[in-house]
């Protein structure tokens, strides 16, 4: 399914006086979403949604205005409030507007409504971290924006940014075969489960009330085609989100550049992944592309480079915070290879292993299979080629593999690559002019994502500065000073 290209049209320019654009042609339901009131919860880092006062608006913002002449603003309480909780603020702009295309789906045909739209809602607000629309937040903050329809602006892209999330998860778990996501059936296996319970004449033999394998192939098959079409429409809600979002004509271009190709890197990157997979590929070079293309440039480098762009930013910061949004998405993707095979799945909300028994090309399997040759450990590399690419892998199995990844110095050695990669897009961050308080969110942020800590050697300040200017110092940090190839391995341009 072709999903609709951010420059197949424009719309007819308005009068000199008021330019702005489109980056497709406007819908024709109502503007999407306006996120209300949001207040601190003392209890932990969410806020809870309404609690106490009136909600604010843009004018409360200093400096607030409208340099984006004519987008009307969403009531998302102004930049201080989305400062407070940018998932948040996202999340209810993404409740409104996935109601709102919930339904006109229903309009067309009630089942196609609730089975396939509302699971892309329920699906979309369900869970995650909201990393993405965080990074491309602090950007426009930290490149010295966030007044008036800025503030929409950033919020219905971060939005978008989640309903591509949910396509890559949705299509990811079909060709993973996927059972759990986020601690739930995935949306193939919940289609699956709901058709077969649906029915109310138990089917198979006589008496057994037992399903024919045929009708549970059915049923599979079924599950796998509603999530592929699922993953379809939140991309084509992605892209109308971006599409209906007025922009001045010169960030028009660079966002529309920039989601062209964060798109397509994707897809490249699950393509990289396949093939690695299909080829049974163990080159840590081959890996790393992949897991850049697909992951590192996907998940923090576009989202901070769309930040940067809402902004205006100048080539300079927007190549300096690129440059940290590369490192740092290297090392978050080398984090998610390590908790695949170590974390708690309790935390992941998903079994352990999956990576190993798809067998994915990932670069922690590469740098213990290259270790294993050069030491010549043969035990090690009879139980990686055993037992990687097994669907059927036993938790024993499982806990081989684990003892071999620590055995071969593989766990440790990506654990290093991760605190370098991180303190390599620290330092670029620091070379970047922004301003304080959202560097040291920024740098919270990508600490978080990567697991790593602050301290001697390792690049980090003492914590952000407050908004008003005073606080704490950022240190430029004494990291190594060879800097990595790793987060060039996808050899992408256009920052």
């Amino acid at each position: 399914m072709r999903s609709i290209r951010a420059d197949d049209h424009l719309a007819g320019e308005p009068s000199p006086a008021h330019r702005v654009v489109r980056l497709l042609p406007a819908a024709s339901s109502p503007r999407e979403g306006r996120a209300g009131n949001l207040a601190e919860d003392p209890a932990g880092d969410r806020r809870r949604p309404g609690a106490g006062g009136p909600t604010p608006s843009y004018d409360d913002a200093p400096g607030a205005g409208a340099p984006y002449a004519g987008a009307p603003c969403a009531g998302a309480g102004g930049r201080r409030a989305v400062d407070d909780d940018v998932a948040g603020a996202v999340g209810r702009l993404l409740g409104t507007l996935t109601a709102e295309r919930a339904a006109q789906a229903a309009g067309l045909d009630p089942g196609f409504g609730e089975d396939l739209a509302g699971r892309v809602a329920r699906f979309t607000l369900g869970g995650g971290r909201r990393i993405r629309p965080r990074f491309l937040w602090w950007a426009l903050r930290g490149c010295g924006a966030g007044d008036g329809s800025q503030v929409e602006a950033a919020l219905r892209l971060g939005a978008a940014l989640e309903l591509v999330q949910t396509c890559a998860l949705v299509h990811d778990d079909v060709m993973d075969g996927a059972r759990m996501r986020r601690g739930r059936p995935a949306l193939h296996v919940d289609v699956a489960t709901d058709l077969l319970a649906a029915d109310p004449v138990p089917i198979g033999r006589a008496g057994t009330g037992q399903v024919s394998p045929e009708r549970r192939e059915r049923a599979h098959d079924f599950g796998t085609a509603v999530a592929i079409l699922a993953g379809d429409l939140a991309l084509a809600w992605a892209d109308d989100l971006v599409a209906d979002t007025v922009l001045p004509p010169a960030v028009a271009g660079r966002v529309r550049g920039i989601w062209r190709a964060m798109r397509t890197e994707m897809v490249a990157g699950q393509y990289l992944e396949l093939r690695g997979q299909a080829d049974v590929s163990r080159s840590p070079d081959r890996a790393i592309r992949a897991a850049c293309l697909k992951s590192a440039l996907y998940s923090v480098e576009r989202p901070l480079a769309l930040g940067a762009a809402l902004a205006g930013a100048d080539e300079a910061t927007t190549r300096a915070v690129c440059s940290a949004g590369r490192s740092v998405g290297m090392a978050f993707q080398l984090r998610d290879d390590l908790e695949d095979l170590f974390a708690d799945p309790d935390r992941t909300g998903k079994p352990l292993g999956g990576d190993i028994r798809e067998g994915k090309p990932t670069y922690l399997v590469a740098v213990a299979h290259a270790r294993a040759e050069a030491a010549g450990d043969h035990h090690a590399l009879d139980v990686l080629d055993t037992c990687v690419g097994r669907a059927d892998l036993s938790g024993a199995d499982l806990a081989r593999v684990r003892k071999v990844m620590v055995a071969t110095g593989a766990k440790d050695t990506v654990e290093a690559k991760i605190d370098q990669l991180t303190s390599q897009g620290l330092r670029h961050l620091d070379s970047a002019a922004l301003e304080p308080y959202a560097a040291g969110r920024l740098r919270e942020l990508m600490r978080a994502v990567t697991g790593t800590r602050s301290g001697p050697g390792s690049g980090a300040g003492t914590g952000p500065a407050r908004a008003d200017g005073t606080g704490p110092a950022r240190s430029e940090g004494t990291g190594p000073a060879r800097a990595l190839r790793l987060a060039d391995g996808c050899g992408v341009t256009g920052r």
